[in-house]
């Protein structure tokens, strides 16, 4: 039996008996559990950590977030840890589905102007969902044919002889004819991985309006065969303007088929499992705000890689990799993205900053920012009730000085950047209306 169970990353699975399930507590099958275990087994020889195993019947949850099908049909998933006042899974999957769109630029074409809040499912259904949407708006406009060349026997010519295979058959054969000829066809790699996806979305779906959809779409495409070599295809994928019609799919077919793991699932179950790390989903979420706010003129690198730490015996060691390097008028800032928790009340500890990404900084300012080390350098953090406003700035030195500012992950904007004399457009919003001075926002 179907077994859907709703974590937050960091949560704790067991295979014991408990009161209340939560969000950050929650009981799983022992073959689930097992399952788990292995997949954990498999993140850590690719580099990766899923899970920690705190004992025999416990797991603890690494930063990972999205959707885990296991064979014997539980689906695990797992939501962001930032909504503390209750546990509220529809902000969550909101909030991870508006990440996601921004940090991978995904192309969405909704129903109606309120269906991202409507359809309130797992992050899979949800992907099952725009993916048919593109694909049934694709069929309708009509999907592309192409001339495919064929190599065949037949009693009859039709198209050019090959002379080369015809002379070398026998005598008993001369009445037969080696032709090549060109036949009109959908059967291109496109339409072979749109086909293999929308099996893959027809048996996994638990939703009714994506299976009705799913196997609509299933009837009309019918004569398509599915990808057999899924990777060769997708380098077959043409980008020219025959095909422009078909860029926006495929970003969520390469969801859907290559699947968001650090490795590929070596198991025999197919199901669909997207994983993204949430450290690196919301540094891809600031960039994307980042790129929406600087001025043209100014220029966005992220994970520069010019400078390292120290030289040592004619080599350079320790490379330095800030998240994002803004140049302008040749000026230069840091910023660096960290998905933790601060509280902006509790400055005896150090408003929970660590010293480490002091450090850190220090170094990239020290670095990136010219021999002098002169400039701003600034830290962000998700926006909570214990983080609304910029911290006061950290001076390293009377030239060197440090903001930590929060992001609204709800309005897609970092508060106070302005203050920080970052190249940002000033008062305007996306939509060209006015916002406080000391507010930036996009969409």
């Amino acid at each position: 039996m179907n077994e859907s169970i709703v974590v937050r990353e960091h949560a704790r699975l067991t295979t014991d008996e408990l009161p209340d399930r939560s969000l950050d507590y929650a009981r799983v099958s022992t073959s689930a559990f097992e399952w788990l275990c292995s997949l954990m087994s498999l993140f850590r020889k690719g580099g990766a950590s899923l899970a920690h195993l705190e004992n025999r019947r416990c797991l603890r949850l690494d930063n990972y977030v999205g959707v885990l099908e296991t064979p014997c049909g539980t689906r695990l998933e797992v939501l962001p840890k930032h909504f503390e006042l209750g546990d509220d899974i529809n902000k969550s999957r909101q909030l991870l589905r508006r990440m996601i769109l921004s940090a991978l630029d995904l192309p969405v074409r909704e129903v109606g102007p309120a269906d991202l809040q409507l359809f309130d499912a797992p992050l899979n259904e949800w992907i099952i969902q725009q993916f048919l949407i593109a694909l049934d708006h694709l069929v309708k406009r009509g999907v592309r044919f192409d001339y495919c060349r064929v190599e065949e026997e037949k009693i009859y010519l039709r198209g050019q002889l090959d002379l080369a295979k015809q002379l070398r058959q026998p005598l008993s054969r001369r009445h037969h004819f080696q032709i090549r000829h060109d036949v009109f066809l959908a059967d291109m790699p496109e339409n072979r991985l749109l086909k293999l996806a929308l099996e893959i979305a027809c048996k996994t779906t638990q939703e009714p309006r994506n299976w009705h959809l799913g196997h609509e779409l299933r009837n009309l495409l019918h004569e398509i065969p599915a990808s057999s070599n899924v990777w060769n295809d997708f380098e077959q994928w043409r980008d020219d303007r025959l095909l422009a019609r078909y860029q926006q799919i495929k970003p969520w077919c390469e969801l859907i088929l290559r699947q968001q793991t650090p490795m590929a699932l070596t198991h025999e179950w197919r199901g669909i499992s997207l994983l993204f790390p949430m450290e690196k989903l919301f540094e891809r979420y600031v960039g994307s705000i980042l790129r929406k706010v600087l001025l043209k003129e100014a220029s966005l690198k992220v994970h520069a890689a010019s400078q390292y730490l120290c030289e040592h015996d004619g080599g350079k060691v320790f490379r330095l990799e800030p998240d994002f390097l803004v140049t302008h008028s040749k000026k230069r800032w840091v910023l660096d993205a960290k998905w933790k928790r601060i509280d902006a009340g509790n400055k005896r500890d150090s408003y929970d900053l660590r010293q480490s990404d002091f450090y850190q900084l220090f170094a990239y300012g020290h670095k990136y920012l010219g021999n002098q080390s002169e400039g701003e350098l600034v830290l962000i953090y998700p926006k909570r009730p214990q983080f609304m406003r910029p911290l006061p700035p950290f001076d390293f030195s009377s030239q060197l000085r440090l903001w930590v500012l929060p992001v609204d992950l709800e309005h897609g904007c970092i508060e106070g950047i302005q203050t920080t004399n970052v190249p940002v457009t000033r008062g305007l919003t996306a939509y060209g209306t006015r916002v406080p001075d000391e507010r930036v926002r996009t969409r």
